[in-house]
Order: structure tokens, then sequence, then C-alpha cells
């Protein structure tokens, strides 16, 4: 028997409308039909862009089940999403940031029926940072669409934010997942290779953004339970200052090549096994919640 598809679960800040509409309209072509929405807002956020993305929810027919205001604590993320999973009920959540497009090698219901096989109750995927020709935080045209906007991919949340690349794209409801989605205390996903998670968030504004977080992170204005969040935003925007406003992408170190949603890379399933394989949070660190996980603004 196939297995049934699963309610997509997602706790979304103030993106951009078009963002969300092409959000929406990748996982509706994987099937996905029931969307479990919360909105949060923090203060700097001003009454007409809280409009515009909730309206853009409407428009694409889908009623949030929650819209929160205020300080975007490190524990914001996971309490809206863990309410959010248990209005969806008893089955299967896909579990997805608003700049994380997932690509799945297989139709959904093949890969959780091999999921359930494994007894795991988790599927995992793994960052493939997504980013515009020369680096630059650009917006991008609707029409042209995320895919040319963006077209070079590397481990960028690996190599220079020494972030935690991986995530938990699919989880049972019996299974509770950690902030950031990045891990399943004792439900290490099966799967091999990891679900390709295109990561959309070095867009315009991102640089804002993050400097934003780090001022809050270290002013104890928003909250964190580790220094992941402050350390990860200030790797970022040093690297922002050492190369002019724009990310390196001629650095072997970060090794960017070109990408696209429609094909998995041929590099993807060497590498991206080992790299999850073997990743393990940086010396003196606790394992994070990743700061760029979260719902970017």
């Amino acid at each position: 028997m196939m297995s049934a598809l699963p309610s997509l679960i997602a706790v979304v800040g103030p993106v951009e409308p078009a963002l969300l509409t092409a959000w929406v309209n990748h996982y509706r072509t994987l099937g996905i039909e029931r969307f479990h929405l919360a909105f949060h807002f923090s203060d700097h956020v001003d009454a007409d862009r809280r409009h515009q993305v909730q309206a853009a929810c409407r428009e694409l027919g889908i009623v949030p089940d929650a819209v929160s205001e205020g300080p975007w604590h490190e524990h914001t993320n996971p309490r809206l999403r863990d309410t959010l999973r248990e209005r969806a009920g008893a089955g299967w959540h896909l579990l997805a940031d608003s700049d994380e497009l997932q690509a799945y090698a297989a139709p959904l219901a093949e890969v959780i029926a091999a999921a359930e096989a494994s007894g795991t109750g988790t599927v995992g995927g793994l960052m493939l940072d997504r980013v515009s020709t020369d680096g630059s935080l650009t917006g991008w045209d609707p029409a042209q669409g995320l895919d040319a906007s963006y077209p070079l991919g590397a481990f960028l949340t690996h190599h220079l934010l020494r972030g935690d690349p991986r995530k938990i794209v699919l989880a049972h409801s019996s299974v509770p997942v950690a902030s950031g989605n990045h891990r399943a205390e004792g439900h290490r996903p099966a799967n091999r290779p990891p679900v390709v998670v295109h990561h959309f968030k070095w867009r315009g504004g991102v640089d804002e953004d993050v400097e934003r977080r780090a001022r809050h992170s270290a002013d104890g204005t928003w909250q964190t339970a580790s220094p992941a969040r402050l350390a990860e935003a200030r790797r970022l925007l040093e690297h922002l200052q050492r190369h002019g406003g724009r990310i390196a992408v001629d650095s072997p170190r970060l090794d960017f090549r070109p990408v696209s949603l429609r094909t998995v890379p041929d590099w993807w399933a060497a590498e991206a096994t080992r790299l999850v394989a073997t990743w393990r949070p940086p010396t003196g660190q606790n394992e994070p919640g990743s700061m760029i996980s979260s719902p970017s603004s």
C-alpha cells in the first residue's frame, strides 16, 4: 500500500510574496495538498510587509494556522512548528523553511515507504546553498525564477559558517525534531544520499537580516541557548566585509558550481553522503539549531 502524502509544516517570516508563491507552487508540484503554516513577525517588520505576505498566502488558497509577533528567540520557531505538527495530526510531516526547496529523486510516497521500511521515522536532507552568478546579495525577478537568478550552489553553510547543513526533511508525527529541523534524537535518517535542499537564503537584504540577528543575539534581545547563532552570523558578516559585500563564488574552498532544481548534480551522491556521515559541530560548541535555517526576512 502506498503511503499517504505528508502535510507541510513551516514557520514563515516576512519573506517577499513572490518567494512564498514560488515555494508553495514547488511543493504543490511534489503533490503536497495540506499546508500548515504559521507567520511570525519581529518588531522591525512594518505593517505593509506583514499584510503583503499574508495576502499572498490567502491568494494561494492557504489559511495560516497562527500569526505571532515579537522577538525571534531561538525557541520561537520550534514552539510554533511543534504546535503546527500537533494540528496536522498523525502521519508524516514535511518540514521546510520558506527559503528551502527540496528536490527528491523519487515520488514522495516512495520516499516515505522506504523510510517506514527502515524504521527510522525520518528522511534526511542536506542544504545546497544557492547564490547569484557573482555572489552579490540581490533580489530576483519572478519571471526569471529562482533557479536562473541563483544558479550556483555550494555547501556554504558547512564550509563558511560552520553551521549544521543537515536537515530532517520528513518526519513521522511520533518523532520529535530538534530546533532548526537539523536532527531527530534517536532517529538518524537512513536514506543515502540525502535529499537535496536548495537553500535560497542568500538574497537581497539577508546581510541586514543577519546583522540584526547578530546584534540582538549579542545583547540578549533575542534569546539563544548556544553561541552558534551569533558565531555563524559573525562569520558571514566578516566574509562579506572582506569581499566587498559579496559571497566569494571564486573561492576554491567554497567550491561553487552550476546547479539546478531540475536535476541532481552528478557529484551529489558521493559528496553529500560523505558530508552527512562526517559532520560534527565546531570544537567547543554545542550542536546548534543553526542561525541560517531560521525564516529569512
